[in-house]
């Protein structure tokens, strides 16, 4: 038998759990609080209290690790907790640099919460490493990439933004949301940290919260997030991790199939008269599409987003002329979404007025194709 096995049987493998009690192949939920101690004050199941620990998040940890290549996970309550748990182990007068485009809730959380402790942040355009370069400074203490990023997928050299960022002595934190780890894996490019929003592919169902962070390998920063995760309670419910590893039984299947449709869908939409610009990084238009091919494992992704000729009135005004895409916020599960993003961040946003996130799911793509063409009269 291999010694390693490939990414879809360490999926499954990875969210067994050996039932002692019947013999279950699907793993219960543990649902209590707290557990037996001893009198010697020692605990003989090593658990406390399900803030510190639970059956169900450490199986969901250990999944998420195997899935990463990496050495140690935490699971969090969303993606945004696993965030702010990275951000609280900084201190007043650090400084991180994010993408000027990324997933709004993130820079807000930069500058309106950690800003007023303290905390320093600059935007750059992470596809340009000469910008990148210039914008470290010494009190840079995390680079933070989104690649693909949200909503315009701009990709990001995550090897050699790792390599500066580790020149500075700072490090690398990744938010891999976008494209999992079965067709991106950050920990193997040189990133010391990776994020996930686990509410959307790992779920894949669209009825989930939660969150992770990966690191490549247990450290001082490991324990501290540990207790920032201990004290401050942002955890996953029992019946939260498990869904979200009944999710990560079929992440492979789902997401694989789910960026087929979703390279049809870009492959029509940048040949349309009526479409201004296609953001997708499998498309060879796309200017980082060399970075794209280097960096993920055979395939770009589920999200699209597209500019429809005209100004944000006409572009929304398409979400509700479609009829298999569900106008809603958030992305990763089996049905397919749409949203017009600038109305949701707001007139700072970046974020081109007329731009419309598609989250591809897996209904038949012809049928997703004939949408388009009705909802664009042609």
């Amino acid at each position: 038998m291999k010694k390693t096995f490939e990414f879809e049987t360490r999926a499954i493998q990875s969210t067994h759990f050996k039932d002692k009690n019947a013999g279950a192949v699907t793993p219960p939920i543990y649902l209590s609080t707290t557990f037996e101690r001893n009198t010697d004050g020692t605990y003989p199941h090593d658990y406390v209290y399900s803030r510190m620990g639970n059956p169900n998040r450490q199986l969901l940890e250990k999944s998420i690790v195997i899935l990463e290549n990496g050495g140690v996970a935490l699971a969090f309550s969303s993606g945004m907790a696993a965030t702010t748990a990275l951000f609280q182990t900084l201190k007043s007068g650090d400084h991180v640099l994010m993408p000027d485009d990324a997933y709004y809730s993130s820079l807000v959380l930069a500058v309106d919460l950690f800003g007023k402790w303290g905390l320093e942040m600059t935007k750059v355009d992470m596809s340009d490493l000469t910008a990148v370069e210039k914008a470290i400074q010494k009190n840079t203490k995390i680079v933070w990439l989104e690649t693909p990023s949200n909503p315009q997928l701009k990709i990001s050299d995550i090897a050699e933004i790792s390599k500066l960022a580790h020149q500075n002595g700072a490090i690398c934190a990744v938010d891999n949301t976008w494209a999992t780890p079965v067709f991106q894996r950050p920990l193997d490019l040189g990133a010391d940290v990776v994020m996930h929003s686990s509410t959307k592919y790992f779920g894949g169902h669209s009825d989930v919260l939660g969150g992770a962070l990966v690191l490549k390998e247990a450290s001082d920063l490991t324990e501290n997030l540990r207790q920032i995760q201990h004290l401050a309670g942002s955890v996953p419910s029992p019946f939260e991790c498990w869904l979200t590893l009944r999710g990560i039984k079929t992440l492979s299947v789902r997401v694989e199939r789910q960026t087929q449709n979703a390279l049809q869908l870009a492959t029509f939409l940048k040949n349309h008269p009526k479409i201004e610009a296609v953001h997708y990084p499998g498309l060879d238009s796309h200017p980082q599409f060399e970075i794209a091919k280097k960096q993920m494992i055979g395939g770009f992704g589920a999200m699209v987003s597209v500019q429809p000729i005209g100004d944000a009135q006409h572009a929304m005004a398409i979400t509700g002329k479609l009829k298999l895409f569900t106008t809603a916020t958030s992305l990763g599960g089996v049905e397919s979404l749409i949203e017009h993003r600038k109305s949701i961040e707001g007139e700072t946003s970046l974020t081109p007025d007329n731009l419309l996130r598609i989250s591809v799911g897996l209904e038949h793509v012809e049928d997703l194709i004939s949408d388009w063409q009705q909802a664009l009269g042609q």
